[in-house]
């Protein structure tokens, strides 16, 4: 089973590679955002709680997004694998993937990490230009749009968020070094960690994280 996580800073191409990953090994992309979203539109008592949280603006547990989670991964469509995106965040987070997995009998096969210099992350991400309509993301140097400005999907006129300035960009890989990066050294420990080049062009990253995917199976 393709039971998956798949790491990385703010910028580091994660959202392309999640994409093709789960059209290419048809693995279901669960991120949390979704996952909250899902729940609140559901009306269900979990769904609820989450609602009031978030629009009370406070901080969802790890209690609560754990039993999202474990219910998540216990639908159906995970039974071949899953590709988890935005989860774990923290260390507890990461014991209690482990815990649910083996209860479900769905465990972590591999924790993909795809590392990038600070310098690049920030070029790639101030470059960043982004569809408010679709989500379709370009970037003004290596990854322009037919029209200049405009999205090749729906033909939006593409913006730059807010945050996608170098000030506020550092601020976040700040947060995610001391936040996140520590669930590197315990999926290194765990023997679980795979790290692949960050910096190389979609395509060769494609090539190669595709054959260690193939030699999981």
């Amino acid at each position: 089973m393709l039971n998956i996580i798949l790491m990385g800073p703010p910028g580091a191409g994660k959202g392309t590679a999640a994409t093709w990953i789960r059209e290419d090994f048809h693995l279901p992309h669960i991120s949390t955002g979704d996952m909250f979203r899902e729940a609140m539109a559901s009306g269900s008592p979990l769904g609820e709680k989450i609602r009031k949280i978030v629009e009370s603006g406070g901080l969802v547990s790890d209690e609560l997004t754990c039993e999202l989670v474990k219910e998540r991964l216990s639908r159906p469509d995970c039974q071949e694998g899953y590709l988890l995106d935005g989860f774990p965040r923290t260390i507890a987070q990461a014991e209690a993937l482990k815990k649910m997995g083996e209860e479900i009998k769905r465990p972590l096969v591999a924790a993909i990490n795809l590392a990038c210099p600070a310098e690049i992350l920030v070029e790639r991400v101030t470059t960043r230009r982004v569809c408010p309509k679709c989500g379709a993301s370009y970037n003004v140097k290596t990854l322009k749009p037919k029209a200049e400005g405009i999205c090749d999907l729906c033909g939006a006129e593409l913006i730059q968020r807010k945050d996608d300035n170098e000030e506020a960009f550092r601020t976040r890989l700040e947060n995610y070094r001391k936040s996140t990066e520590p669930l590197l050294g315990y999926y290194r420990e765990a023997g679980l960690l795979h790290e692949f080049d960050g910096t190389l062009p979609m395509g060769n990253l494609k090539v190669e994280l595709s054959a260690f995917l193939r030699s999981l199976l």
